[in-house]
Order: C-alpha cells, then sequence, then structure tokens
C-alpha cells in the first residue's frame, strides 16, 4: 500500500471517532438529569410565593395576598416604647397638633404580635393614606373631621371607641392612659370578622409602589451622597444613619435609637421619601389640615444617595412619585418609612454626606 493510502486511511479514522464523540455527547446532553433545570425554575416562579405590595420581597402568598392593617402609633416620650415597628412594612410619619408627630406602620405579617402600638387617634390624612394600600385603618378614636371622613366608607377602620369590637383593644399598666391602649394580631383578627370586612385586597387593586427587581439593585447612581436623613421635626428631632454593610437606614429619635419593644432591635428601613405638602388649621380648632392632593415636591434617599423627585395624586388615586425626568421612583425591596414634610419647614431638614459631617454639627 502506498504511503498516501496509508494517510488517506488514517485521516478517515480519525474523522470516524471525532463524529462518534459528537454523537456521543449529544446523546448524554439529551438524556442528562433535569435537576438543574427544576431548580433554576422554582426559583423564578417562587411557588406559593408572590411579591409583597408593601416591600417588593417574595412572600407567602397568604400573607401577601391578605389585606394589610394601618395602625396609628404614638410618637410621644410619654409613649416609649413601641411595639411592632420592626414587622411593619411601611411606615408613614407625619405631623399632628402641637409640634409633635405620630406614625401609621403598615403591616401585612403580624400575625405573631400579641401586643402593637400604642395605638392613638385619626387624623384625616392618615385615613387617605390607608386608603391608598386598601388596609384596614386601626385607631382609637379621632378627630371631629377625622370622624366626619371616615363615615363616608373610605376605609374599613376598627377604632377603640366602637362598643361592638371592645376585644379588638386593650390597655396596660406600662403607661397612664390614653399611653397604653395596644392592639395584637388576635384582637385585629377578632374586629375583622365581628365587623364583616374583607379579608382579602380589592379586585382591582395592583400595589402602590415600583420595586427593583431581585438582580437589579437601585444604586441611584446619579444621586448625592446623603449617609444621614435628618427631617426636621422640633418634637421628636428624628434622623437616620445609612448602613452600607446592611443597606439600610437606622432610625433615631429622641437623642436614641429608636428601638421596637418585641424584638428589642432598632428600626432601619431600606427607602425614605419626603413628601412636601401644605397645610392649614382647621377653623376654630388645633388640627392640622395636611393637603394630600394635587403635587408637590419631595425627595427620595435609598442607597445612601438622595434625589429631588415630585409627586402627584388625584381625588381617587394612589399617591405616585416620580423623578425629576418624569420617571416613577424604583424603590428598592424592604421597608420604606414616608416623612410628610410641611412645606413652611422643608428648608428646616437637613442632610449630610458622611456620619462624620453630622457628628460635627452635635
Amino acid at each position: 500500500m502506498s504511503k498516501k493510502a496509508k494517510i488517506g486511511i488514517i485521516c478517515a479514522a480519525i474523522a470516524l471517532i471525532a463524529a462518534i464523540g459528537t454523537v456521543v455527547v449529544v446523546i448524554a446532553q439529551k438524556n442528562k438529569p433535569e435537576e438543574n433545570k427544576e431548580t433554576v425554575t422554582q426559583e423564578e416562579t417562587h411557588d406559593g410565593q408572590v411579591r409583597s405590595y408593601l416591600t417588593g420581597e417574595w412572600v407567602d402568598e397568604a400573607i401577601g395576598r391578605t389585606r394589610p392593617i394601618a395602625v396609628m402609633t404614638e410618637n410621644t416620650k410619654d409613649a416609649l416604647p413601641q411595639y411592632g415597628l420592626n414587622s411593619a412594612g411601611v411606615i408613614y410619619e407625619a405631623p399632628v397638633e402641637g409640634s409633635i408627630t405620630r406614625m401609621m406602620a403598615i403591616y401585612e405579617d403580624y400575625a405573631d404580635l400579641t401586643q402593637i402600638g400604642n395605638v392613638r387617634s385619626c387624623r384625616p390624612y392618615y385615613v387617605y393614606f390607608a386608603s391608598e394600600f386598601d388596609a384596614i385603618y386601626v385607631h382609637f378614636g379621632q378627630s371631629i373631621h377625622g370622624e366626619v371622613l371616615l363615615d363616608t366608607g373610605i376605609v374599613d377602620n376598627l377604632s377603640g371607641l366602637d362598643g361592638s369590637i371592645n376585644d379588638t383593644f386593650y390597655r396596660t399598666n406600662e403607661h397612664a392612659a390614653p399611653h397604653n391602649a395596644y392592639t395584637s394580631a388576635e384582637g385585629i383578627a377578632y374586629g375583622i370578622e365581628k365587623k364583616g370586612y374583607a379579608k382579602s385586597y380589592s379586585a382591582d387593586y395592583d400595589g402602590h409602589y415600583v420595586f427593583a427587581e431581585d438582580d437589579a439593585y437601585n444604586k441611584l447612581a446619579d444621586g448625592t451622597d446623603c449617609v444621614v436623613v435628618a427631617p426636621y421635626y422640633f418634637y421628636n428631632h428624628p434622623y437616620f444613619i445609612y448602613n452600607k454593610d446592611t443597606k439600610t437606614y437606622a432610625r433615631y429619635q429622641f437623642g436614641d435609637a429608636q428601638i421596637d419593644a418585641v424584638d428589642n432591635q432598632q428600626v432601619e428601613v431600606s427607602n425614605i421619601i419626603f413628601q412636601n405638602v401644605d397645610n392649614s388649621i382647621y377653623e376654630e380648632t388645633q388640627y392640622l389640615n395636611i393637603d394630600v392632593f394635587g403635587s408637590g415636591e419631595g425627595k427620595f434617599f435609598t442607597n445612601g444617595k438622595m434625589i429631588d423627585i415630585f409627586w402627584e395624586k388625584a381625588e381617587d388615586g394612589i399617591t405616585h412619585y416620580y423623578t425629576t425626568d418624569g420617571e416613577e421612583i424604583v424603590l428598592n425591596q424592604g421597608k420604606t418609612w414616608v416623612c410628610i414634610i410641611q412645606n413652611a419647614y422643608a428648608d428646616d431638614s437637613a442632610f449630610y454626606a458622611t456620619a462624620e459631617e453630622f457628628e460635627q454639627t452635635k
């Protein structure tokens, strides 16, 4: 056999071996177990879970699609410590009479809480905020104008002055009245059942905020560095300090960390929103009339950054927050604290690029 023929036979053999190898690989891949594919699919679909309307996080469907409760919470020294704040997904803080602030904590996951509050009385603007989340509004009494608004049925509500649901609330010996009224998961469930309120979101409710996707954390790259956020509130002098390790803002007031007495942990949130509003005083009263309709300016804080924003709210809608470019802001997953800022005092709020800069002002 010639040398040329031998070379031809060798090349043909090599080609045959390569072809057989390719077939083997293809067959092996076709018969490869689908374990990895199933794992990815399960992770992506989050079986049995839904996106929380309050935090944007994945939660059990039984939690994420059950109507939340919005609890009026006192914020004076006489009421400290507060119970349950770390279980809330959204917290609103707004001024009331006498330069103090009051909070409304919105909960979807509170089944284990035996003490929530303390619970204080209604003000009209909080009712509007609660309605934006299809929440059941929980309060202990109300101002005259609050009562008028509640009578319209804008929200389902549980009141400590409603004798038909006495077991919804209880008092402790921890403080003197009116600083000692609380509720619980069991009490809330009793009140909802007694009043016959729907336990699930209304069919047309599709959420309040826009949240970042799991793999798209909003770094707010175009924002200004802002590690310390200090709303102007004159009575409790609160501030938040950003922690880059946890990506949360730790809350302080009255010169100390704000602690939740349920878990003895400091209150922390992922997002802070300042919503600037006009206000007046109801005629012949001491009560603030805060205008939450129309539009206004504000600020958004996340990831240790700050940007200017504006907000809009129609008479029958929810409040939307936009960047100066007109895009709806994207919150990072986690808890959100909304500070209602009176326009008259907006310039008294302070912002610091570093904690060291803030410490120098003390």
